[in-house]
């Protein structure tokens, strides 16, 4: 299969809304006006419980790992590699299914770099989780793993990663442009209560 293929694999995968499906289907919630707004697994855990935000997180993770780690068995190139990860991404940010709109891609980023590096991806992941659990702020975790990502592909031998993960650098802080805003304002509500 040509790379191509699998670039539109990923983004048609990467589309699925699963918070949306999920929140619309079994908690009869629409999440694009409730809440954040965000169709993201932080949103339907405070709308629907979190039961449904853990669904939610584990779908869109998996949305993203799906298509890269069965891509990675057909193409040789780290650079096409490269493109299907973003194009996962991609595909949460501008949904086919939702209008070209959709959430901030955090979980789907998450799933897409565990199939191209499982350790730096981890690394990155459980610095999000720290900073979380010492703000209470999920988007300053997320921010986190934004900037942990191109220094733990660095890091860990993954240095042809590093142009792709920076890319998605710029995106994620891009989606969380009103969160930063809120964030030096000290009005973004916190999801967990800080342990500092």
């Amino acid at each position: 299969m040509s790379i191509l293929v699998w670039i539109v694999i990923a983004y048609v995968l990467g589309s699925v809304p699963f918070g949306l499906v999920i929140a619309k289907t079994l908690c009869n919630i629409d999440p694009r006006t409730d809440g954040s707004r965000n169709i993201g697994a932080t949103n339907i855990a405070r709308l629907c419980g979190l039961k449904y935000g853990i669904a939610t997180l584990v779908l869109d993770i998996s949305k993203g790992l799906v298509p890269v780690l069965m891509a990675s068995s057909w193409i040789e190139s780290d650079l096409g590699l490269s493109l299907v990860v973003l194009a996962a991404i991609l595909g949460h940010i501008f949904s086919c299914f939702m209008h070209f709109k959709g959430g901030k891609a955090v979980a789907t980023t998450v799933g897409a770099f565990l199939a191209v590096s499982f350790w730096g991806t981890l690394l990155s992941a459980a610095m999000c989780l720290t900073v979380v659990a010492l703000s209470g702020h999920v988007s300053m975790g997320s921010l986190t793993l934004a900037l942990a990502l191109p220094v733990f592909m660095l890091l860990t031998g993954n240095a042809a990663f590093v142009p792709v993960a920076l890319v998605v650098m710029v995106l994620l802080f891009w989606r969380h442009k009103e969160n930063i805003r809120r964030l030096a304002r000290g009005e973004e509500n916190p999801w967990l209560k800080p342990r500092v």
